[in-house]
């Protein structure tokens, strides 16, 4: 018999799942309790949660969340990190975490829209740029056309400008 506890829990879990736009699971064994405190604090930085979870709790939640591949990602030590708006920057933040501290934080598989993706697909998610670099390289490459017709526009009036300014100078002088 499931205790209210219990039932709480899962239906906490299998809301947070459901409003996920990335999961990942992590074994969380060989770290130390500093380490897991800066985990959480890095990551909550970054808008993203990590969470240790009881592997038979998740499994009912994902059920319940529609998440079914999160089920195959539970085993042993589990804790998840939890990405709400980009699932680059969820990705990256682990990824930085680990390469920073040398932490022994295992990176499993994650599930992203719902489809399972590897530990390599979780790290080469991680190498993307993120969202903001992207919308920025993006508007940078639709001005550029723009700047260089300005350029070539202005290039006869400034050409002008030129040759009247040093005839001024010729006149000053002589």
């Amino acid at each position: 018999m499931p205790t209210e506890a219990k039932r709480e829990a899962v239906a906490e879990l299998a809301e947070r799942l459901s409003k996920a736009a990335i999961v990942i699971a992590t074994d969380f064994s060989g770290l130390k309790v500093n380490q897991m405190t800066e985990l959480r604090h890095r990551l909550r930085e970054q808008g993203v949660e990590y969470r240790v979870v009881k592997n038979r709790i998740a499994s009912i939640a994902a059920g319940e969340s529609g998440v079914e591949a999160f089920r195959d990602i539970l085993e042993g030590a589990t804790g998840v990190v939890l990405g709400y708006e980009d699932p680059v920057a969820a990705a990256k933040a682990v990824n930085d975490f680990v390469r920073q501290t040398r932490a022994e934080l295992k990176v499993r598989k994650g599930v992203m829209d719902g489809a399972l993706i590897s530990e390599a697909q979780v790290v080469a998610l991680a190498a993307l740029p993120s969202k903001d670099e992207l919308v920025a390289k993006l508007l940078g490459q639709m001005n550029a056309p723009i700047s260089g017709l300005v350029n070539v526009l202005s290039g006869p009036t400034r050409a002008l400008a030129i040759v009247l300014q040093r005839r001024a100078e010729q006149l000053g002088t002589a």
